[in-house]
């Protein structure tokens, strides 16, 4: 049996205020945006500059209601501004793909929400362009960056669970008919927005998947309203099921020979986890400030700012690889449930 640790290992994330400075323009004015320019206006030294919209209108009143100095009224004179450093794109995702293009050619290190594009077929070629420019380019995948999970991952790296066996998670969460994840034609049901948290999770522990088996439930809406799957590793299995059906604990748990690592719901936001031997003789506790988006995204932009003041054109974290790779799981997943969206 695998020595079970002392103590907890600490931190290893630095302080998100101490990153080098860069002036953020943001593409897009809705709900995570706001949450990301009130993450990095509280928590990190970041600045943002300002925002694009495809009204002015529309860029004046986020600008306004956060503070941010200038705002564009389309997202080409966005990308033209000389004093942005680096876009964040956080528009619809069915978009990711025509908004990355632009903001990378228009010379602008580029970092783009969550799902990163509609497949993988999408994210290639935003990663083609960005290395075509010699430009960084990441997904946000905020996640990756919190502390607790460079925690998790150093106990990972000690092999304090002995051999890894399974990944079991869950991420649900119910959304009225007329959220946009009920829309399919703006790419809706669970996979893309919450079902990339699952998979990003198994493949960061268990490895990128042999074989993937996945079945769904369709919304009368159109969209999946939820999706099971099963990861195979090699000898390893990820079960995995997200819903916007309904709210579920959103908890995760990662099973190893010798301890059991189970992480608070949500797993994704800023939480605590448990480590608990074979026998259930020790246990071992984790814990940071809960709190959502605001008080978590920061991280990302201050990794991506010393990445790029370091002339690093991908996130070792969070390369573009890697998002590629959860698509190609996603895309997988969807052809067994001919999960199509509109012009794809």
């Amino acid at each position: 049996m695998t020595s079970f640790p002392a103590a907890m290992p600490t931190a290893r994330t630095p302080d998100p205020r101490t990153a080098p400075v860069l002036r953020w323009g943001v593409m897009g004015t809705g709900w995570i945006a706001e949450r990301f320019v009130a993450s990095l206006q509280a928590h990190s030294s970041q600045e943002v500059v300002a925002v694009g919209s495809r009204r002015h209108d529309s860029a004046a009143v986020f600008a306004q209601q956060t503070g941010i100095p200038r705002a564009h009224g389309s997202y080409q004179e966005l990308v033209a501004d000389p004093d942005i450093d680096i876009i964040y794109i956080a528009t619809p995702h069915t978009e990711h793909l025509d908004h990355a293009v632009l903001t990378l050619t228009a010379g602008k290190p580029t970092v783009v929400e969550k799902p990163f594009a509609l497949n993988a077929g999408q994210a290639r070629e935003i990663a083609a362009v960005a290395r075509a420019h010699g430009l960084f380019c990441m997904e946000a995948h905020w996640t990756t960056f919190l502390p607790k999970y460079d925690v998790l991952s150093q106990l990972l790296d000690v092999r304090a669970l002995g051999e890894l066996t399974a990944v079991v998670a869950d991420f649900g969460e119910w959304f009225p008919p007329e959220h946009r994840l009920q829309r399919l034609d703006l790419a809706g049901g669970p996979l893309l927005d919450l079902g990339v948290y699952l998979i990003s999770l198994a493949i960061s522990v268990l490895g990128i998947p042999d074989r993937v088996l996945a079945d769904s439930v369709p919304h009368s809406t159109g969209v999946q309203g939820q999706t099971g799957l099963i990861l195979t590793h090699g000898t390893r299995q990820s079960v995995l099921h997200t819903t916007i059906l309904a709210n579920t604990p959103t908890r995760a748990s990662i099973a190893g020979s010798d301890a059991t690592l189970d992480i608070d719901g949500p797993f994704y936001q800023p939480g605590g986890f448990t480590l608990t031997a074979r026998d259930g003789s020790r246990t071992l506790r984790y814990d940071e400030p809960r709190s959502a988006h605001v008080g978590g995204l920061h991280h990302q932009a201050a990794e991506v700012a010393r990445h790029i003041t370091a002339g690093d054109t991908e996130s070792s974290k969070r390369p573009l690889d890697l998002t590629i790779a959860t698509l190609a799981v996603i895309d997988e997943a969807r052809r067994q449930t001919s999960d199509r969206f509109p012009g794809e």
